[in-house]
């Protein structure tokens, strides 16, 4: 297909040639893209981040996307139809290849890897727009070529839509769905930083720009400025609430350590939160010559800060018994809490 001189890729149109293409469904795409996804499932079952960036490096669903964004700001619905079809194949390939393996490794835990994306927040929409615009200024920069390999992993794309796939095959329908989001929020931010950034390049090559041309590019990009207003809505949501908790438990584990560390000899090992319905669940680990009295857990649940979410709190002490010596003897008896040497 010939690339016209009023191309938002600029005067030659060679760029445009190799975005057209990479939006183009073809089955080595498609093979790829189901490489991509054995070697991101694999990774995120083994809890691998080297893995899974490897992943991220021969995956191909960026192509499509860079397509949308040029369809978009050269205003060219044929391009923008064959970028959802190349999209949407793609996507289905790398979600149920991810869904079988899934179901032939139910016995594996689910990892940190897995679990880490399935509460997407505002930074996760910031990165995504930044990686959309990076990805569409590198594929217009020949000078900057080598830096698309930064752009697929900072913009990933299929380790999200694996670890929803390996998580619906085991039920896990509400993380997945926090992970199915988190993908679907990478698509929409790439695709439209990517058609700013191709509209930028060509008011610029054509030394023009102006308020007209500007609302026209808005304009064809108005759905995915309201789902980004949306998402952006709900991500900052999301991240209050990730922001809430991790004060919470910080606050929490300084303050019984302190509470703790009060007691000679003891100190606090392990802090885990454990949320149900009503109740936040403190399991505290101590270690020290004699245990807290169920007076002494009372106070410290007492003094603890109320969890985000205006729950109950309970404390929980596992104590593990620990005697210290040094050259003179035990330092702390194990009744009386009474120093010795």
């Amino acid at each position: 297909m010939e690339i016209s001189d009023k191309s938002v890729c600029g005067i030659d149109g060679l760029t445009c040639k190799d975005i057209r293409y990479n939006a183009t469904f073809t089955w080595s795409y498609f093979f790829m893209n189901v490489l991509a996804t054995i070697i991101a499932s694999y990774g995120l079952l083994a809890n691998s981040p080297a893995v899974v960036i490897g992943a991220m490096i021969i995956a191909m669903l960026l192509g499509p996307i860079m397509g949308l964004g040029l369809a978009l700001a050269d205003s060219d619905m044929i391009l923008f139809r064959e970028g959802i079809f190349t999209l949407i194949k793609g996507t289905i390939g790398v979600v149920a290849t991810a869904f079988i393996i899934g179901v032939f490794n139910k016995e594996i835990p689910l990892t940190n890897e897995i679990l880490v994306r399935t509460a997407p927040n505002l930074f996760d929409l910031m990165i995504a727009l930044a990686g959309g615009a990076a990805g569409a200024y590198t594929a217009i920069s020949p000078r900057l070529n080598t830096g698309i390999v930064g752009v697929a992993i900072a913009t990933a794309l299929v380790p999200p839509l694996a670890s929803a796939s390996i998580l619906l095959s085991r039920g896990e329908v509400t993380l997945a769905m926090g992970a199915f989001l988190l993908a679907f929020t990478n698509m929409v931010a790439i695709q439209f930083a990517a058609s700013i950034i191709l509209w930028i390049n060509s008011v610029q090559s054509a030394s023009k720009i102006g308020v007209f041309e500007l609302k026209k590019v808005l304009r064809r990009n108005l759905v995915s400025i309201c789902i980004l207003i949306l998402l952006g809505t709900f991500l900052s949501s999301n991240l209050q609430q990730v922001v809430s908790k991790n004060l919470f438990e910080t606050s929490t584990e300084t303050i019984l350590g302190k509470e703790i560390s009060s007691s000679s000899g003891s100190y606090l090992t392990e802090t885990r939160f454990e949320q149900t319905p009503n109740i936040t669940i403190v399991r505290a680990v101590m270690r020290g010559p004699n245990p807290p009295s169920a007076k002494q857990v009372g106070i410290m649940e007492d003094s603890l800060p109320t969890p985000p979410d205006g729950t109950r709190i309970e404390l929980r002490v596992r104590f593990v018994q620990t005697t210290i010596i040094n050259r003179d003897g035990l330092l702390y008896s194990d009744v009386n809490f009474t120093t010795t040497g």
